[in-house]
């Protein structure tokens, strides 16, 4: 039987028109208003709309505002997806929950000053515009903070949601596991207010203890890309058959490419031979991408939305499609492959004469794993053909040499960053963590690079062409100060007056030598260093001591030197196909905010691998649970300090209230925290025993305590037992921090 609907009352369809003609979010309140329903109407209206709701005619967006299904509420989040060559954003719903396809947006900037960058949250206003949508932007919103991924566990007969932040403490209760049981990894979307907030589960991510889950665990935490879209696929299809056209033929010259044995691109290669007067003739080829990858492609598109590729211990998410970045842009042996080529000419003192750019095509003599290189020129035979030792691996390594002295005497930042290195088996298992070897093969290839950024960016600056510059700038007055500061607790003088320079920071290193404190040293240089980041306008590299850089060695994972390589293509007419590959326009009147996007991109996939490796860390240690291990405290705050696995990484806190009964003072200068009866220091930089009594694989966060347990009161340590002089002693030399 028909429910009988009150004279004057509006049909479901009046209610729809008027959702779609409202100049504002409408809910029960505006459609009551709107018309005259009062008293009982108003309790008709509701079980109306919930019919409505049950029919697929309407849906809830933000707060109790409606709109018609299939269609956008006319206030809602949008997230932004994507700059066209014209300079048009286009902006997608943030939650779509039709079964429709979802609507894109063109959003009307209200403002040039503060351009908006894939990945932007805003509030707009929606309007329909023929078949199409255009959103005006209210204001721009902070990321989302009402989603959080975590893991459910069931206590009292219910279920709770345990993020997976380091450091939360807190668990939400689970209103709607939607399927999801108790174990699961989930993504959940928060509701409700504090104090009183609930979960709902919006995504099943599946087993978090399952081998390679941490990477999937950063991937959607971080919010990476990882399907390509199908249009980009198939034109990678498409390209990847495209012919290498009329190039500067290298076939002839044994030229090698130098990565590490589990590489999964090789973008570089390298060739070197005297040139009869104490010099040497040098060729970096790089991976022609640009051929590949043309401006305003859909290739082009989805590599400008994700910056970069993103490397973690298991996989790589590439900035390309494979049938591109693994296969026909990748240099390898045997095969024919388009290149972009500096060629340079060195002198005997490691100084870089000239350079010039030539598009060519070259077939790499063999593809070389760094230890295998290193073993061949320490003299260990049967490792790389003997050929290739003499006629290719010595004069690179001759010429090196010099490129390395040339190095010295510009003294860059000097700093000892050992990276690690996590082994695993077949089926993601963890086999080993440990800090990676450094060779002078790594150096070999790095300084190489570097040379061949540097001819990029003055290449490009002799023709006033746009260069989108890998940017460091000098530290900021008030960190030096800071720095200033921490070293005089260690009577290590500093003085602000002079100029600073990378080798500044070297100094001070020297003047420490090898004492116990000189792993905090290194710590506070580090702090005091700026953020290197994507820029039109050139501000130097202070690092690396460098007056012009730009990257142009990685176009197969950098977004950044794919950009270069069109501007060198367009400033030196470097054929084939150069109007097509060349820098345009548009893009360079983007490149200020193109360069915004990319460094935030950048960042967040570091924030990514990060995070990766230390849940890494956390899986392999969660078996050593209760063991005591050497350790390095990383920071100190009024609360507790910070320490790491020496060797394996991974930060753990000890609380100051685990440290004793004494009560514990926050030197804030000294990075320390200082017993206010006893004197034990605990500083920055300091080595300790502590025993491990927590690791979680799934936050990645460790958990420390004093050998004797919560307030053991005595300090075990294997080093300065407190701030000692530095004394005299062997001095080695530190490893750097390299940007290339």
């Amino acid at each position: 039987m028909a429910r009988k609907t009150p004279a004057g009352f509006p049909t479901e369809q009046q209610i729809v028109d008027f959702l779609e003609s409202s100049d504002r979010p409408a809910g029960k309140r505006e459609i009551a208003r709107a018309f005259g329903l009062k008293g009982q109407d108003k309790i008709q209206l509701k079980a109306m709309l919930r019919r409505m709701a049950d029919k697929g005619l309407v849906d809830r967006g933000a707060g109790q505002a409606l709109h018609k299904v299939g269609g956008l509420p006319r206030v809602t989040v949008l997230r932004v997806v994507s700059v066209d060559d014209d300079g048009d954003i286009w902006a997608e719903p943030e939650r779509w929950d039709s079964d429709a396809p979802v609507p894109k947006l063109r959003v009307k900037e209200r403002s040039r000053r503060h351009p908006l960058g894939v990945g932007d949250r805003i509030l707009a206003r929606t309007e329909q515009a023929g078949r199409g949508w255009i959103a005006h932007p209210m204001k721009k919103i902070a990321p989302a903070q009402d989603e959080l991924m975590g893991v459910l566990h069931e206590e009292g007969g219910k279920l709770w949601l345990k993020g997976l932040e380091k450091g939360n403490r807190r668990d939400f209760f689970v209103s709607d596991a939607n399927r999801a049981r108790p174990g699961d990894l989930v993504m959940a979307e928060k509701s409700g207010r504090p104090p009183r907030v609930w979960v709902r589960v919006t995504e099943i991510l599946g087993d978090p203890f399952e081998p390679r889950s941490f990477s999937l665990i950063a991937i959607h935490k971080h919010e990476i890309p990882v399907e390509f879209s199908d249009e980009a696929l198939a034109e990678a299809g498409r390209m990847a058959k495209h012919d290498l056209g009329e190039r500067e033929d290298l076939t002839h010259l044994p030229i090698v490419a130098i990565d590490p044995a589990d590489a999964r691109d090789h973008d570089d290669a390298f060739w070197a031979e005297p040139d009869g007067q104490g010099g040497w003739r040098v060729i970096v080829a790089i991976a022609d991408v640009s051929y590949y990858v043309r401006p305003g492609s859909a290739l082009d598109k989805e590599a400008r939305r994700r910056g970069n590729s993103v490397y973690f211990p298991d996989r790589v998410v590439p900035m390309l499609p494979e049938q591109l970045s693994a296969d026909i842009c990748s240099l390898k042996a045997g095969e024919d492959r388009a290149a972009l080529a500096c060629h340079m000419a060195i002198d005997k003192k490691g100084q870089v004469k000239g350079w010039r750019f030539s598009r060519t095509k070259l077939r790499i003599a063999a593809n070389i794993a760094y230890e295998d290189a290193q073993a061949a020129i320490d003299g260990q035979a049967d490792v790389v053909e003997r050929a290739l030792v003499d006629g290719v691996l010595r004069p690179l390594w001759d010429c090196w040499r010099a490129l390395y002295r040339a190095r010295e005497k510009r003294e860059p930042l000097d700093l000892d960053l050992p990276e690690r290195r996590i082994e695993l088996d077949e089926t993601g298992r963890i086999l080993s963590v440990a800090p990676r070897e450094r060779l002078d093969a790594h150096r070999l290839v790095e300084d190489y690079m570097i040379a061949a950024n540097v001819a990029a960016a003055k290449a490009l600056e002799a023709k006033a062409a746009p260069v989108m510059y890998r940017v460091h700038e000098p530290p900021s007055r008030e960190k030096l100060v800071a720095l200033k500061e921490y070293l005089a607790s260690l009577d290590v003088p500093f003085t602000l007056g002079q100029v600073i320079r990378p080798d500044t920071f070297n100094r001070i290193l020297e003047r420490v030598g090898d004492d116990d404190f000189r792993p905090q040293v290194i710590e506070q240089i580090l702090r005091t260093q700026t953020q290197a980041y994507y820029a039109p306008r050139n501000a130097g590299h202070f690092g690396l001591a460098l007056g012009s850089y730009a990257h142009f060695t990685s176009p197969i994972r950098r977004y950044a030197d794919l950009l270069v390589h069109r501007a060198l293509v367009g400033a030196y007419n470097l054929g084939p196909d150069t109007t097509e590959t060349r820098l345009t326009g548009g893009e360079t009147e983007r490149m200020e905010a193109t360069g915004e996007a990319i460094s935030k991109l950048e960042h967040r996939a570091m924030e990514a691998e990060r995070d990766t490796v230390d849940r890494y860390v956390a899986a392999y240690l969660s078996e050593r649970v209760g063991e005591i291990m050497p350790a390095r405290i990383t920071g100190v705050q009024n609360f507790g300090f910070f320490a790491t696995v020496e060797g394996l990484g991974g930060d753990g806190l000890v609380p100051a209230r685990d440290l004793g009964r004494e009560y514990y003072r926050y030197d804030e200068r000294a990075q320390a925290l200082i017993g206010e009866d006893s004197g034990t220091r605990y500083a920055l930089g300091d080595r300790l025993d502590l025993r491990l009594v927590e690791a979680s694989p799934i936050s990645g966060g460790l958990r420390f305590e004093l050998p004797e347990g919560k307030g053991g009161g005595t300090r075990s340590a294997r080093g300065n037992r407190g701030i000692q002089r530095r004394s005299a002693g062997k001095r080695r030399k530190p490893r750097r921090k390299r940007d290339r």
